[in-house]
């Protein structure tokens, strides 16, 4: 499942403390449920990167053998084509993935 996140604040602290007051309780009903999760950011500066690489990292060590993973980025279809990726490799569990407009290409594009 992908569940997106945010708006948040730009200071980590209080993005934190949003995160967890009002969309972890919803990311662990959803693990709870038997589901992977992908969570989807908005894009943040660079000190964001910590407490949400760490709440991805903690949610799936939690509910193993469940994965884990979050995106953060602008760009839509990079985003949709990345969670594919992802919904497809069931090694990859515990992952930050921060996207650019740029994108990897046919890295993480779905066959044609």
């Amino acid at each position: 499942m992908i569940l997106r996140v945010g708006p948040l604040a730009d200071n980590p602290l209080d993005a934190a403390a949003r995160f967890h007051a009002e969309v972890l309780p919803e990311a662990r009903a959803v693990l709870a449920r038997g589901s992977d999760l992908t969570l989807v950011f908005p894009v943040a500066a660079r000190d964001h990167r910590g407490w949400r690489l760490a709440a991805v990292q903690e949610l799936a060590r939690q509910y193993a053998p469940r994965r884990v993973n979050a995106l953060s980025g602008a760009e839509e279809a990079g985003l949709a084509a990345t969670a594919e990726w992802l919904a497809g490799a069931e090694s990859i569990t515990g992952q930050y993935l921060r996207l650019d407009e740029i994108g990897a290409g046919s890295v993480v594009s779905p066959q044609q």
